[in-house]
């Protein structure tokens, strides 16, 4: 089973209220994104990278998600993909675009304090 969670429907409601969760939007037709979404998931093989953090994946061409958009609108300002997100007990407390297991680490470490 992957670690990168595929997000449809109402699912998200669920992964954003973890302690801790990256959320990565990308598009089904955006080449950077899953390049991203290859890397992310071939560092989530190993177990010890962050196994108290939850990983998810919503593909903003995807039916279902109006519920999702409509209640974020700060995604109207996301300009370039793929775009992430790290949500802490439910709040969103950093966003970055673009990819980079390096980058992604130095912002778990900043909002975890490890």
């Amino acid at each position: 089973m992957s670690r990168l969670e595929q997000l449809e429907g109402d699912a998200w409601r669920d992964f954003v209220g973890a302690p801790v969760a990256v959320l990565m939007l990308g598009k089904s037709d955006c080449a950077s994104c899953q390049r991203w979404t290859e890397e992310l998931g071939e560092a989530l093989r190993d177990e010890a990278f962050w196994p108290q953090v939850r990983f998810g994946k919503i593909t903003l061409d995807q039916r279902g998600l109006t519920s999702f958009k409509r209640e974020n609108g700060w995604l109207a300002d996301v300009d370039a993909l793929p775009f992430n997100v790290i949500y802490k007990g439910g709040e969103r407390v950093k966003t970055f675009p673009g990819s980079g297991i390096s980058r992604l680490d130095n912002r778990l470490k900043n909002v975890t304090g490890e």
